[in-house]
C-alpha cells in the first residue's frame, strides 16, 4: 500500500467519522485507529438512586462503583463474532484491558470493541443486533 492509498483511507475515516478501520487485501492487513483526547470510551457512572440499606449479597454493587463501556461509533451491536457463536462476554465474566467485549458493525466493517478496564461484567445494556449511537452505554462493569 502506498502513501496515496493510505491518505485516501484516512480521508475516508475522517469523512465518515470512523474511529477504527481494518482492511485485508492480497494477504496483507492494515488497521487504522484514531484516538482523540475528547473521546472517552469508559467513564464512571453517577449514581441514579441512593443505596438501600440491607441489600442481599447477590444484588449488583452500588451503581456509583460501576464503570460503563460506551460505544465509540454508530452501528449495529453484536455480542458474538458470528451467529450461533459463543458471546464474547456474559454477565459475571471477568475482563481485562484489551479483551474484546463485542463487535459493532458500521458500513459493513466489523469493529472489535475492547475493554480498557479490569473488572466484572455486571449488566449488558444492549440487545444483540440492536442499533447503537456514539457514546451509548453498552456494558456496566464492576472494577476489580
Amino acid at each position: 500500500m502506498d502513501k496515496d492509498e493510505l491518505k485516501e483511507l484516512i480521508e475516508f475515516m475522517n469523512e465518515n467519522n470512523l474511529c477504527e478501520l481494518e482492511i485485508e487485501q492480497e494477504g496483507k492487513r492494515i488497521k487504522l485507529k484514531k484516538y482523540s483526547s475528547e473521546t472517552s470510551f469508559i467513564t464512571p457512572q453517577l449514581p441514579s438512586q441512593p443505596s438501600v440499606p440491607g441489600k442481599d449479597a447477590d444484588t449488583p454493587p452500588e451503581e456509583s462503583n460501576l464503570i460503563e463501556i460506551k460505544s465509540p461509533i454508530v452501528g449495529t451491536f453484536y455480542r458474538a463474532p458470528s451467529p450461533g457463536a459463543k458471546p464474547y462476554v456474559d454477565v459475571g465474566d471477568k475482563i481485562n484491558p484489551g479483551d474484546v467485549v463485542c463487535i459493532i458493525e458500521a458500513m459493513k466493517l466489523m469493529n472489535e470493541i475492547k475493554s480498557d478496564v479490569h473488572g466484572k461484567i455486571v449488566k449488558i445494556l444492549v440487545e444483540n443486533g440492536e442499533a447503537v449511537e456514539y457514546g451509548q452505554p453498552l456494558f456496566q462493569v464492576e472494577p476489580l
